[in-house]
C-alpha cells in the first residue's frame, strides 16, 4: 500500500446525533462506543419502527422540521431502508455552522 491507498478515516459521527440515536434506542452506556457513518440503523443498530419513530421525532425537535427521516424513509424500498446508515441520516442535518 502506497500513501495514495491509504484510507481516510472516516469522520466521527456528529454527537448531537449520536445522542438523538441513544436516546431513541433507549440504549445502555456504552452502547454508541462502536457507531460509525457506516452504522446501518436496521442490520447494525436494530432500531425498530418505534424507535426509527422517536429517532424523527428527536431530530426534528433538535434541527427543524426540514430534517425528515420519514420522508427520506417513505422514498425507499426495502433493500435501500436496510441499507440505510447513520452517514445517511447525518447528511440530512443542516450544517453546524448554520446553526
Amino acid at each position: 500500500m502506497n500513501d495514495r491507498e491509504r484510507p481516510v478515516p472516516a469522520p466521527p459521527v456528529r454527537p448531537a446525533l449520536v445522542a438523538l440515536l441513544a436516546e431513541a434506542a433507549q440504549a445502555p452506556p456504552g452502547w454508541a462506543a462502536g457507531l460509525t457513518g457506516e452504522s446501518r440503523l436496521d442490520g447494525d443498530l436494530l432500531l425498530d419502527e418505534s424507535e426509527l419513530a422517536a429517532l424523527h421525532e428527536g431530530l426534528q425537535r433538535s434541527f427543524g422540521p426540514s430534517v425528515d427521516l420519514a420522508a427520506l424513509r417513505a422514498g425507499l424500498d426495502l433493500a435501500a431502508l436496510e441499507a440505510l446508515t447513520v452517514a445517511d441520516v447525518e447528511r440530512l442535518l443542516p450544517a453546524e455552522d448554520a446553526r
